[in-house]
């Protein structure tokens, strides 16, 4: 999985971080020219009408996604190592109510690669129903080696 090739000081996020025994432990793979993410949220996700996913974890799904997205395409153009990623914007438009037990799918297209930032269009799908789009924006982390 990207998560896998994160260095092990950036493997902490809740969404994403091997190093975060709370958190979902997200896995982002490519899938041709997009990348693709896998995840059945867990019944104490459910919005404020039960059976359905709570909103807050469609946004979280699509920008862990988004930021392993960015920072694995980051990699293949540059050649270089993985680096990590932040989130500088995110919009999220929810097209249709999400149904809890079900495996979600989330693809991600990178729309543009311009020094640091990297844009990255994402659908989240539960079977063949597409249920929210989103953008985000990402931004490149300096390595903590250099802020020392």
């Amino acid at each position: 999985a990207i998560q896998d090739l994160y260095p092990e000081d950036y493997a902490n996020c809740y969404g994403c971080g091997r190093n975060n025994e709370q958190g979902l432990h997200l896995k982002s793979y490519w899938d041709g020219e997009e990348s693709v993410c896998r995840h059945t949220p867990k019944p104490q996700y459910s919005g404020g009408f039960p059976g359905f996913v709570y909103g807050g974890m469609i946004a979280s799904l699509i920008d862990c996604h988004g930021a392993g997205t960015a920072a694995a395409a980051k990699a293949r153009e540059s050649g270089e190592p993985l680096c990590r990623f932040v989130t500088a914007s995110l919009k999220v438009d929810y097209l249709k109510p999400t149904p809890l037990g079900v495996e979600l799918e989330v693809r991600g297209k990178v729309v543009e690669i311009k020094g640091r930032k990297v844009i990255v269009d994402l659908r989240l799908l539960a079977g063949e129903t597409l249920c929210a789009t989103g953008t985000t924006i990402m931004v490149q982390m300096p390595q903590l080696e250099q802020q020392k």
